[in-house]
């Protein structure tokens, strides 16, 4: 996150410069393949924050569509992330399922447990009361389905979604891409 925005932020949260009103706003629109990207932002500029995220999109093969056009492609979730190094899986498991968490997700590196926002902090405390430390804990917006791209539609919703989040006013940028690992190697390659 810039340092301007936290900045920002922490003027407004303690009420300094009363003159700044800003604004939480979410846009919402299609990137190469057909993915959907949902961009939640905090402005002050409305008129110009529009413009920056419509001019990356198009740039990048993309689109602004109206707001609610692809929303209901993601769901709000509460994602608690623990190193799967020297880490008892089944106890986790078992922890985090009888703290209220929906689901527990392992892979190489990683243990993510999912919850709803609203168990996320009971699910997050009683996970810590059990000893497992977490390396990172966030609501995001997770999307329901995904659109399989590669190839040139790859590199471009790449770069889409990192031109996206460089922009100021910009806090979280989410898509429904799935990008092989073959074809993530061949790109940083």
């Amino acid at each position: 996150m810039p340092k301007d925005n936290i900045l920002r932020a922490i003027k407004k949260g303690t009420g300094g410069d009363a003159s700044d009103s800003y604004e939480e706003i979410v846009y919402e629109g299609y990137g190469p393949g057909g993915t959907a990207v949902y961009v939640e932002v905090l402005t002050d500029n409305k008129n110009r924050t529009v413009g920056g995220v419509r001019h990356v999109l198009t740039k990048y093969g993309g689109n602004l569509g109206s707001s609610g056009c692809v929303g209901y492609l993601f769901e709000k979730k509460g994602l608690i992330t623990f190193e799967s190094a020297d880490l008892d899986a089944d106890s986790l498991l078992e922890s985090a399922l009888d703290a209220g968490a929906e689901d527990v997700l392992e892979s190489s590196d990683s243990i993510d447990v999912v919850t709803t926002p609203a168990n996320f902090e009971v699910v997050k405390d009683a996970l810590k009361k059990a000893g497992f430390e977490a390396i990172q804990g966030v609501i995001t917006m997770e999307p329901t389905a995904t659109v399989k791209i590669e190839g040139n539609e790859a590199e471009r919703m790449l770069r889409l979604s990192d031109a996206l989040e460089d922009l100021d006013d910009v806090q979280n940028v989410y898509a429904n891409f799935d990008i092989s690992d073959e074809e993530m190697a061949r790109i940083a390659g």
